[in-house]
């Protein structure tokens, strides 16, 4: 299996470092290659085409980025400490690797819409880890039991993509993992069958 091979690996971290430096439409294939340190020709034994490297590029990130989530919320003891870490993991992953902040935040909304179709569904597993806090908190009577579970689920991933974004277009010139109690906070009191005020 491709993944498996170490020169995927090794184009997969070139591709993310020549796409946030150069643009996903002027990374040609012969750069992110020299990046990789690899011939042009072996880019074509692991992708079809350049847009296949951006979708790998994506599936592989975002499986990582799931997995580490997953494990971080799974000893947390109720939906409101999950969804806190769930945030937190989301600003700390994309505020460890600017890079792939740059690529997701801003390159992947410039592609046409068949890739983004194909991103889409590498995101899907992410939504149900979203769609089980929601759920979570619901049974055990946190969170209101009237929740439009997909609205709700819009409403927190695009607040976190949308803060990530805005942390990108500034030059990432604060500390985006602090935003995360103000966050969580403000979605919290959404979700809420009562108001939780914060503490300072």
């Amino acid at each position: 299996m491709r993944k498996n091979r170490p020169k995927y690996k090794q184009i997969i971290e070139a591709a993310v470092e020549t796409i946030a430096d150069n643009g996903y439409h002027a990374s040609q294939v012969s750069k992110i290659a020299k990046k990789a340190g690899v011939a042009d020709g072996t880019i074509y034994l692991y992708f079809k085409n350049k847009e296949d490297i951006l979708v790998s590029v994506f599936e592989e990130k975002m499986g990582q980025f799931i997995e580490q989530i997953a494990s971080s919320i799974n000893d947390k003891q109720n939906a409101d400490e999950k969804l806190r870490t769930l945030i937190e993991m989301h600003f700390l992953q994309l505020a460890n690797d600017h890079h792939l902040a740059i690529v997701t935040q801003l390159e992947l909304r410039q592609s046409n819409s068949a890739l983004r179709m194909k991103i889409n569904e590498v995101l899907k597993p992410y939504l149900v880890v979203i769609d089980d806090i929601i759920e979570e908190g619901t049974e055990e009577k946190i969170f209101r039991d009237d929740l439009n579970i997909p609205l709700v689920r819009q409403m927190i991933f695009g607040t976190l993509d949308e803060i990530v974004t805005n942390w990108v277009m500034k030059e990432q010139r604060y500390d985006l993992v602090k935003q995360t109690s103000d966050v969580h906070t403000l979605i919290i009191n959404g979700l809420s069958v009562k108001e939780i005020v914060k503490e300072d």
